[in-house]
């Protein structure tokens, strides 16, 4: 089994990447712009670890300062150079927990507390459904707005959980929103961009 999980930073493993640190001081001072040197090195902890392993570090700078990030794992050079190792695979897993975040918390994907055990596999059925559609709304209909990267959470709350006037007649379903909405222009973007895909 393979592994990479981050690793705390200490005064020994700030010390061997130091000339890093200053490398990244030196390119953010030069561009005004956040920068990024990557290195690895093999280390071993005083007590705990019995051999060396890979670390990869992440020497930034940012406009608040020195934002340094280590990570261990047990793929080798020849799988993942520094750079892919820590911004393919180390970096997904968070983009992946971030997104898993979203269905629990804004989707109720945690919503699976019932007595019966065909009711709880069914909450989670719909609360996938809903992501997928978030997803498509996000893809196709939000596409050139603001909202294009929003999170689930955002898009509910600024675009479909807005106080509007319904009046249905034999023809039409007419949706009259309020003249105070701030999300008008970007839910007529939407609307817009969703008749153009069917």
């Amino acid at each position: 089994m393979d592994y990479v999980f981050g690793l705390a930073k200490n005064k020994r493993l700030l010390k061997i990447v130091g000339r890093r640190r200053h490398q990244a001081k030196v390119q953010f001072e030069d561009r005004q712009k956040a920068a990024r040197v990557f290195s690895e090195f093999s280390y071993q902890t005083r007590k705990s670890w019995q051999r060396e392993r890979r670390v990869v570090a992440k020497a930034e700078h940012l406009e608040k300062g020195a934002n340094p990030r280590f990570v261990v794992t047990s793929r080798s050079t020849e799988q993942f150079a520094a750079q892919a190792l820590y911004a393919e695979l180390y970096c997904a897993r968070g983009e992946m927990e971030n997104r898993i975040k979203q269905q629990q918390l804004a989707l109720f994907a945690d919503r699976t507390s019932t007595a019966w055990m065909r009711s709880n596999p069914l909450r989670l059925y719909f609360s996938t459904f809903a992501y997928q559609l978030m997803q498509g709304l996000r893809r196709l209909g939000l596409q050139g707005t603001e909202m294009a990267q929003a999170q689930c959470q955002t898009i509910r709350l600024r675009l479909l959980k807005s106080g509007a006037q319904v009046r249905v007649t034999v023809r039409r379903v007419c949706l009259s929103l309020a003249a105070g909405y701030p999300f008008r222009e970007t839910f007529a973007r939407t609307y817009a961009n969703l008749m153009n895909t069917t």
